[in-house]
């Protein structure tokens, strides 16, 4: 009994660690940037699909942010960049982003940063 129940919790704690969780992300969460970024970069606990994943920025009035396609870093597979199409003005932005991980498995989340 003892030993499935171990069996059990090493298969589901395999199962979590395979999501492809935020590690960092530039600019920071709740960072305050002198100037405008070029691009925004996450970067995975996990190597990513870059088909099925993604980045949404709006700004203090709930207006999207022009991006280019975000795209996956050539030589780190589990970073996520995206460009800018046009420099931020001052004030605070909202990041959603999603991911894919090689494995299958999807992760959502949100974070914010200002510009100065």
């Amino acid at each position: 009994m003892l030993f499935a129940l171990a069996l059990t919790a090493a298969a589901f704690s395999q199962q979590a660690s395979a999501h492809a969780h935020l590690k960092s992300q530039y600019p920071a969460a709740n960072a305050h940037a002198e100037a405008s970024p070029q691009a925004l970069t996450l970067t995975f606990s996990e190597d990513i699909e870059p088909a099925f994943s993604g980045v949404e920025v709006t700004d203090g009035n709930q207006k999207a942010v022009p991006l280019a396609k975000a795209e996956r870093a050539p030589a780190q597979h589990n970073q996520l960049i995206a460009p800018l199409q046009q420099p931020l003005t001052s004030g605070q932005y909202l990041v959603n982003w999603h991911v894919l991980s090689v494995d299958g498995h999807k992760t959502k989340g949100n974070y914010t940063f200002s510009v100065k």
